[in-house]
């Protein structure tokens, strides 16, 4: 269906969305256990040689499989979903779906590749903002995907580029512009957007005390 080339429902959209992101969330789990185990391991003066080695090889075959997920799912929305999508919604929707696994691509990889990826993610997610944010055909601030959009674009800016001052700026302006239309948001989406406004608060949280314990 989503290689179609045809407008996808909001249903479809959804599915498609859920989908991928549960193969990809066990594929991150399973690489940042790794990566912890690996890190521990190589602090052991007992560590075997080739226990680290088997771990190595074990979590390069989870980045090979990160890699086929992400690089599967980013060909998709390029070649059929971003140049059918006709709302302001889908729009922003993919263009942040996008941004979300360069990301995650970002999160694995190293030197060259992780810039690449980083860069890539940039662009998606400034592509999303700017649909969201257009003054005539943009999303409101207490939309959900407007809202995750901010909470995914701000995470990025504070664990893969280390801005910790951009991440908090735009997690509170995005929190602050949703608070001041609480009002005004409608019924079927207001658990969504509650939930997400209240992760943009505790991360804003975090990152200030994070702040705070450096200086």
């Amino acid at each position: 269906v989503a290689r179609s080339k045809k407008e996808l429902s909001v249903e479809e959209r959804n599915l498609l969305s859920v989908a991928y992101k549960n193969v990809i969330g066990a594929k991150r789990a399973s690489w940042r256990v790794l990566s912890s185990i690996e890190s521990k391991e190589g602090e052991k003066a007992s560590a075997t040689e080739s226990k680290v080695d088997t771990i190595v090889a074990y979590k390069q075959r989870v980045e090979s499989e990160l890699d086929t997920v992400c690089e599967e799912i980013l060909e998709i929305i390029k070649e059929n979903l971003i140049g059918t999508a006709l709302t302001a919604e889908s729009k922003v929707f993919y263009h942040k779906m996008s941004g979300d696994y360069y990301r995650y691509l970002a999160e694995f990889k190293v030197d060259k590749p992780r810039d690449e990826a980083a860069a890539s993610a940039k662009k998606a997610y400034l592509q999303a903002q700017t649909a969201a944010e257009d003054s005539e055909n943009g999303l409101p601030p207490t939309h959900p995907i407007r809202l995750g959009l901010a909470l995914n674009l701000s995470v990025f800016y504070y664990e893969i580029l280390g801005l910790q001052s951009e991440a908090c700026e735009l997690a509170k302006k995005a929190f602050d512009s949703a608070i001041a239309e609480l009002d005004q948001l409608q019924e079927d989406s207001y658990k969504d957007a509650t939930l997400i406004m209240q992760l943009l608060r505790d991360n804003l949280t975090l990152w200030t005390s994070d702040g705070e314990e450096k200086e």
